[in-house]
Formats: C-alpha cells, structure tokens, sequence
C-alpha cells in the first residue's frame, strides 16, 4: 500500500476547492489534492503501531461522496478477524483530514496508519477534556 500512497496524483482542482474552508491554512492544505485522491480510492491497507510494538494489520474501507458534508461510514478491521471489526459514522470533511494527517504521518515515518484522533472516535474513546463532569449528591 506504501507504493500506492508515494504515487498519488492531485485530485482536480474544483474538488478541493469544497474542503479547503474546513482545513487550516499551510501543510494540510497542501496534503489536501493527495487526501482527496486517497479518498476517492474507498479504501486503504497499513498497521496500528501502539507504544512501539509490532504493527497490527489493518484494512479500513469506507464509502465515497462528493460532499464534505455527507456523511461516511469506515470499517476497519484487523488481522482479517472479523470479530476485530469496528464501524463509525462521520462527516466526510472530518475524514478527509484524518487522510490528510495520515499521509502527514506517513512523509515523516513512512508507515500507513491512522492518528490517535482517529482510533479515539473509532473506539468511542472521549478525552479527559470531553468527559462531563458528574456531581456528587452528599447522603441526607
């Protein structure tokens, strides 16, 4: 898959057009045109690299749409188990930058993986910073 990434070409110009007001200006930006291909291809091969270990073997698949603000269901699964399977919904310009940051990662490291963002919303996984918080009741 690495082979596909280093030879992507530029999505057409009036494509991008539609997702750069939802990325901030300099790197992403230019990684956009390429993101955007990656998109349009509806699915991607790497591993999951977790605190330094091997890599774990995934296949992420996901529906294509023209509009960033349609929405998008990736699948992704791991080692070819179905059982490790995992599903979510989001808006195509939100998945559109985890592909941008993914060929960000991958110029730096040359791996294909997905960032910590991304494995959060996949997993359902909220921050510190998102979690509300609860209120305790003292006893009467």
């Amino acid at each position: 898959m690495s082979a596909v990434l280093s030879q992507l070409q530029a999505a057409p110009k009036d494509q991008v057009i539609l997702y750069q007001p939802f990325l901030p200006a300099g790197n992403k930006r230019e990684t956009l045109p390429f993101a955007l291909t990656l998109y349009r291809l509806g699915n991607l091969e790497g591993e999951r690299y977790v605190d330094g270990g091997e890599g774990i073997p995934f296949v992420a698949t996901w529906n294509v749409s023209n509009l960033p603000a349609d929405l998008s269901r990736c699948q992704m699964q791991f080692e070819g188990n179905p059982d490790l399977t995992y599903d979510m919904v989001l808006v195509n310009f939100e998945f559109v930058g985890f592909l941008v940051d993914l060929l960000i990662h991958y110029k730096r490291s040359q791996k294909v993986d997905f960032p910590q963002d991304f494995y959060r919303r996949l997993l359902n996984i909220a921050d510190d910073k998102d979690k509300k918080p609860t209120s305790t009741v003292p006893p009467a």
